[in-house]
Protein backbone atom coordinates (compact mmCIF):
# COMPACT_ATOMS: atom_id res chain seq x y z
CA UNK A 1 0.00 0.00 0.00
CA UNK A 2 1.01 4.14 -0.32
CA UNK A 3 1.44 6.05 2.20
CA UNK A 4 -0.12 9.54 2.00
CA UNK A 5 2.88 11.55 1.12
CA UNK A 6 3.57 8.54 -1.64
CA UNK A 7 -0.27 9.01 -2.78
CA UNK A 8 0.13 12.91 -2.70
CA UNK A 9 3.01 12.97 -4.56
CA UNK A 10 1.66 10.26 -7.53
CA UNK A 11 -1.70 12.77 -7.67
CA UNK A 12 0.51 15.72 -8.08
CA UNK A 13 2.86 13.90 -11.04
CA UNK A 14 2.57 15.58 -14.22
CA UNK A 15 0.95 12.57 -16.52
CA UNK A 16 -0.08 12.08 -20.11
CA UNK A 17 -1.55 9.35 -22.42
CA UNK A 18 0.69 6.59 -23.09
CA UNK A 19 -1.01 5.78 -26.79
CA UNK A 20 -3.36 9.16 -27.15
CA UNK A 21 -6.74 7.89 -28.74
CA UNK A 22 -7.90 10.33 -31.54
CA UNK A 23 -10.49 11.29 -29.65
CA UNK A 24 -12.60 9.60 -26.53
CA UNK A 25 -16.40 8.37 -26.50
CA UNK A 26 -18.66 8.49 -23.73
CA UNK A 27 -21.92 6.47 -25.21
CA UNK A 28 -24.40 4.78 -22.66
CA UNK A 29 -22.84 1.81 -21.46
CA UNK A 30 -19.18 3.24 -21.94
CA UNK A 31 -16.53 0.77 -19.68
CA UNK A 32 -13.05 1.79 -20.85
CA UNK A 33 -9.74 2.38 -19.23
CA UNK A 34 -6.33 3.92 -20.83
CA UNK A 35 -2.97 3.76 -20.04
CA UNK A 36 -0.78 6.49 -18.42
CA UNK A 37 2.69 7.58 -17.68
CA UNK A 38 4.16 10.16 -15.45
CA UNK A 39 6.69 12.51 -16.97
CA UNK A 40 9.43 10.43 -16.14
CA UNK A 41 8.34 7.20 -17.54
CA UNK A 42 8.61 5.12 -14.08
CA UNK A 43 5.12 5.75 -13.15
CA UNK A 44 2.21 4.10 -15.17
CA UNK A 45 -1.50 5.09 -14.36
CA UNK A 46 -4.99 4.24 -15.76
CA UNK A 47 -7.58 6.06 -15.88
CA UNK A 48 -11.42 4.98 -16.28
CA UNK A 49 -14.15 6.10 -17.94
CA UNK A 50 -17.53 4.72 -17.06
CA UNK A 51 -20.93 5.80 -17.72
CA UNK A 52 -24.71 4.54 -16.81
CA UNK A 53 -26.89 2.61 -19.59
CA UNK A 54 -30.02 3.65 -18.57
CA UNK A 55 -29.84 7.10 -15.86
CA UNK A 56 -26.91 8.90 -18.82
CA UNK A 57 -26.69 11.24 -16.39
CA UNK A 58 -24.53 8.65 -14.11
CA UNK A 59 -20.48 9.23 -14.54
CA UNK A 60 -17.54 7.58 -13.07
CA UNK A 61 -14.04 8.63 -13.96
CA UNK A 62 -11.05 7.36 -12.02
CA UNK A 63 -7.02 7.73 -11.95
CA UNK A 64 -5.36 4.75 -10.61
CA UNK A 65 -1.79 3.52 -10.27
CA UNK A 66 -0.47 0.39 -9.75
CA UNK A 67 -3.09 -1.65 -11.50
CA UNK A 68 -5.52 -1.34 -8.06
CA UNK A 69 -5.07 1.69 -6.11
CA UNK A 70 -7.44 4.44 -6.50
CA UNK A 71 -6.00 7.74 -6.33
CA UNK A 72 -9.15 9.76 -7.13
CA UNK A 73 -12.50 8.74 -8.18
CA UNK A 74 -15.24 11.47 -9.64
CA UNK A 75 -18.73 9.88 -9.38
CA UNK A 76 -21.25 12.00 -10.87
CA UNK A 77 -25.12 10.85 -9.79
CA UNK A 78 -24.55 7.66 -8.44
CA UNK A 79 -25.59 5.88 -5.07
CA UNK A 80 -25.05 8.08 -1.67
CA UNK A 81 -21.43 7.51 -0.08
CA UNK A 82 -21.08 6.95 3.45
CA UNK A 83 -17.84 8.39 4.88
CA UNK A 84 -15.98 6.40 7.75
CA UNK A 85 -16.77 8.73 9.83
CA UNK A 86 -20.33 8.66 8.96
CA UNK A 87 -20.95 11.80 6.75
CA UNK A 88 -23.19 10.76 4.49
CA UNK A 89 -22.67 12.55 0.83
CA UNK A 90 -25.18 12.50 -2.37
CA UNK A 91 -24.60 11.10 -5.08
CA UNK A 92 -22.26 13.12 -6.66
CA UNK A 93 -18.81 13.25 -4.93
CA UNK A 94 -15.22 12.97 -4.82
CA UNK A 95 -13.09 10.25 -3.62
CA UNK A 96 -9.33 10.78 -2.81
CA UNK A 97 -7.26 8.48 -1.33
CA UNK A 98 -6.77 8.25 2.10
CA UNK A 99 -3.78 6.39 3.89
CA UNK A 100 -5.12 3.13 5.90
CA UNK A 101 -8.75 3.83 4.08
CA UNK A 102 -7.84 3.83 0.58
CA UNK A 103 -10.83 5.27 -1.51
CA UNK A 104 -13.33 5.16 1.36
CA UNK A 105 -13.21 8.63 2.18
CA UNK A 106 -15.08 10.86 -0.56
CA UNK A 107 -16.07 14.85 -0.39
CA UNK A 108 -18.17 17.41 -2.17
CA UNK A 109 -17.74 18.15 -5.22
CA UNK A 110 -16.21 21.21 -5.78
CA UNK A 111 -18.24 23.49 -8.18
CA UNK A 112 -15.47 25.63 -9.07
CA UNK A 113 -13.22 22.39 -10.44
CA UNK A 114 -16.04 20.53 -12.12
CA UNK A 115 -18.40 23.37 -13.60
CA UNK A 116 -21.09 21.53 -15.48
CA UNK A 117 -21.43 17.95 -14.00
CA UNK A 118 -24.38 17.56 -16.97
CA UNK A 119 -21.99 17.49 -19.60
CA UNK A 120 -19.62 14.42 -19.79
CA UNK A 121 -16.97 15.76 -22.19
CA UNK A 122 -16.34 18.75 -19.80
CA UNK A 123 -16.33 16.60 -16.86
CA UNK A 124 -13.68 14.20 -18.26
CA UNK A 125 -11.55 17.37 -19.21
CA UNK A 126 -12.22 19.14 -15.95
CA UNK A 127 -11.25 15.41 -14.38
CA UNK A 128 -8.09 15.18 -16.55
CA UNK A 129 -6.75 18.91 -15.53
CA UNK A 130 -7.78 17.92 -11.77
CA UNK A 131 -5.63 14.52 -11.71
CA UNK A 132 -3.05 16.41 -13.51
CA UNK A 133 -3.65 14.92 -17.44
CA UNK A 134 -1.93 16.65 -19.66
CA UNK A 135 -3.41 16.99 -23.34
CA UNK A 136 -6.53 14.61 -23.09
CA UNK A 137 -7.90 13.89 -26.46
CA UNK A 138 -11.32 15.60 -27.51
CA UNK A 139 -14.44 13.80 -26.16
CA UNK A 140 -16.44 12.96 -29.55
CA UNK A 141 -20.27 12.16 -30.02
CA UNK A 142 -21.41 12.46 -26.37
CA UNK A 143 -25.35 11.48 -25.71
CA UNK A 144 -26.57 14.23 -22.67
Amino acid sequence: MLTQAEADGLMGMTKHFARPPATITIPPGTDDTYELAGLDGREEFLVDVWRGMLRLSKLRFQNRVRTAVILVRLDVDGAPHTNPDGVRLPGTHLHLFREGYEDRWAFPVDSGVFTLLSDPGTTFHEFCAFCRIESPPPVQGVIT
